[in-house]
């Protein structure tokens, strides 16, 4: 079976640690803020706000989709994958040293 480009990336960017520490991050705060949405009776939480703010910019693309628990799971994943790639990116490229020369 022969890897296919889209997969090779997405390997890469997530064999970074700073990338999967920050992938768990927002996994665990998803998590917290469904379970603390779920255990209010008021319906009005808050806790919504914390996952989204921890994925912005990307999960706030989203947010303007309809209001549905599954497309706020949706903004927040979609967001972490974008932060986890360029935190990937980032990682690496301060590896390599390829950011910007000296100062002149």
């Amino acid at each position: 079976m022969t890897d296919r480009p889209f997969t090779r990336r997405l390997r890469r960017t997530h064999s970074e640690a700073a990338a999967l520490f920050y992938l768990a991050s927002c996994a665990v705060l998803l998590v917290w803020a469904l379970v603390a949405t779920m255990g209010d009776d008021s319906g009005e939480s808050m806790a919504g706000v914390i996952p989204l703010l921890a994925t912005a910019p990307g999960s706030l693309v989203l947010l303007v989709l309809p209001d549905d628990p599954l497309w706020f799971i949706a903004a927040v994943a979609l967001g972490a994958e974008v932060n986890a790639a360029v935190i990937g990116w980032c990682s690496r490229a301060l590896r390599r040293g390829d950011g910007p020369g000296p100062a002149s």
